[in-house]
């Protein structure tokens, strides 16, 4: 159980909030940024946006909208060459997890002289770190109030995950007019991924008192709010909310570790490139299966979270509610009903098994598993039991 708790030291979360970046960065000191943002026309609209509130503040900035979808190596080391050839002493992140991911990864390499493959691990950087402020738009990957990220090796598709303090946010943004464009999509698809950080945080074999408060709560907001978000994506009050729901599965994932649905998750990503979220929606039910017979208690929990207990029955009974309440509310985002409806070949699971018994994120998952074990996993998810 950990005695430390690692967060962003100063946390925005309120529509409008963006317009103190400026303000925030001079705090910090920064008075040349790096902007970095996703290469498609909304990333670069979002960094022009950061751009002109940070020269109203007297602060010069650079956009570096390299930050594609699941980060490369290349895209690490090509930032971290714009932070230095433009003399930057700031990095501001705008966008969901990847251009948070892939400037974290341009953090640690800036001043280092290093590859970002070499940081592959936890806590292998020095105290040479630029100060990073990460702006949010989607409620989802956690990654602006965490010291995790995770990048794909070029070369062969691997996705290396890195945990270190220095590299959690100094400073996380979370603003919710930034969400209400967000499509149907990609809310369910963060949504989610929040949800499933939240999930895996609970039964985590490193979990706390702390950040168990923190997920069951995160829990209730996103199984009330998520749908109406997604329903509605310009209801303000349940992007809102989504917000604060991602914000506290963040720093409770963050805390506490992950688990097995990330844990093969990141494979399959890697192999087929499908979204991060959708695919842990998938794999959910199948690992809170694997996992119920040593987080029974917890599972009975998460059910009261998702207002599918019922207060007499036992804890075994409401543990079986989980799954069918995890999976009503998959249906109700359209999402897939499986790995096979996904479209992942069921020939490729011995590959993906492998690679998940190297993740380092399974390490925290309550059950010990095997290749062997995760291989049944894969096939269980392949299709969603009915409800």
């Amino acid at each position: 159980m950990p005695g430390t708790y690692h967060i962003p030291t100063t946390n925005l979360i309120e529509p409008g909030c963006i317009k103190k970046t400026g303000e925030w960065t001079k705090i910090l000191g920064g008075e040349n940024a790096l902007i970095v943002s996703s290469p498609d026309d909304y990333g670069k609209k979002l960094g022009k946006k950061v751009e002109e509130i940070l020269f109203k503040e007297g602060i010069k900035s650079h956009l570096y909208s390299g930050a594609g979808s699941n980060p490369t190596d290349e895209m690490v080391m090509k930032g971290a060459e714009e932070f230095n050839s433009s003399k930057c002493d700031i990095i501001i992140a705008i966008g969901g997890g990847s251009a948070i991911d892939c400037a974290k990864g341009i953090a640690l390499v800036a001043r280092s002289g290093k590859n970002i493959i070499e940081f592959e691990g936890v806590n292998k950087s020095q105290n040479n770190v630029p100060p990073l402020i990460a702006i949010n738009t989607t409620s989802g990957a956690g990654s602006e109030v965490s010291s995790f990220t995770v990048i794909s090796e070029s070369l062969s598709g691997r996705k290396m995950t890195i945990v270190d303090w220095r590299i959690t946010p100094a400073i996380s943004i979370n603003d919710a007019e930034l969400a209400l464009s967000m499509p149907k999509s990609l809310t369910a698809a963060t949504g989610m991924d929040a949800f499933s950080h939240a999930i895996e945080a609970i039964v985590s074999n490193n979990s706390t008192p702390i950040t168990d408060a923190l997920s069951f709560e995160a829990i209730q907001l996103i199984n009330e709010w998520l749908p109406a978000a997604f329903e509605d994506g310009q209801n303000l009050k349940a992007r809102t909310e989504m917000c604060h729901g991602a914000f506290l599965a963040g720093i409770a994932f963050n805390n506490s570790g992950l688990g097995l649905v990330h844990a093969l998750s990141h494979p399959i990503t890697s192999m087929y490139g499908f979204p991060h979220g959708v695919v842990n929606s998938v794999l959910l039910p199948a690992v809170v299966r694997f996992n119920m017979v040593s987080s029974m208690n917890k599972y009975a929990r998460v059910a009261a979270a998702m207002r599918a207990a019922i207060s007499w029955h036992t804890d075994y009974e409401n543990a079986q509610k989980v799954i069918p309440a995890i999976i009503r509310l998959i249906k109700k985002l359209n999402l897939p009903g499986g790995l096979k409806d996904l479209g992942v070949n069921e020939n490729d699971i011995p590959a993906l098994s492998k690679a998940a018994n190297d993740e380092i994120v399974g390490r925290t998952n309550p059950r010990k598993a095997n290749i062997m074990m995760i291989n049944q996993i894969y096939n269980d998810a392949m299709l969603l039991p009915k409800v």
